[in-house]
């Protein structure tokens, strides 16, 4: 892949605004983080998608005390170059609940560059409860 560093550090980042944002409470620059017509696939706790950045919003409103106090990102693998300023991206998350209780996750994102920034137009949440994702030595 061809991606600039510059690119590969504002996607980095980007990527790592999520947990900024929400954790604060910022919920009015989500323009920041997400394109106008992002889909957010929280199909993996019951939600299913969650079309425009609206959505979102009201979806994190209505869960209220139940969204974690602290969601931190690492381990940002751009993974694929999809051509047209379009990149998949791939990272792990942890969220961390107001009673101490933590829970992991996989990001699989596309991200696009519309008017010189990066954003994320679509976001698929996929729960971690199982080790090694299920595979074993039998």
């Amino acid at each position: 892949m061809t991606l600039a560093t510059e690119d590969r550090l504002a996607i980095v980042e980007l990527i790592s605004l999520h947990g900024h944002l929400f954790d604060d409470g910022r919920l009015d620059e989500l323009t920041e983080l997400f394109t106008e017509d992002v889909v957010y696939d929280v199909s993996a706790f019951g939600q299913g998608e969650l079309a425009g950045i609206a959505a979102i919003r009201d979806a994190a409103l209505a869960l209220g005390a139940g969204n974690p106090v602290a969601h931190h990102v690492t381990n940002v693998v751009i993974t694929d170059d999809l051509g047209g300023d379009r990149v998949r991206v791939r990272s792990k998350g942890l969220g961390v609940m107001a009673d101490g209780r933590c829970g992991s996750v996989t990001y699989e994102d596309v991200v696009v560059r519309r008017d010189g920034g990066w954003r994320i137009a679509r976001r698929r949440v996929e729960a971690r409860r199982v080790p090694l994702n299920g595979v074993t030595g039998a």
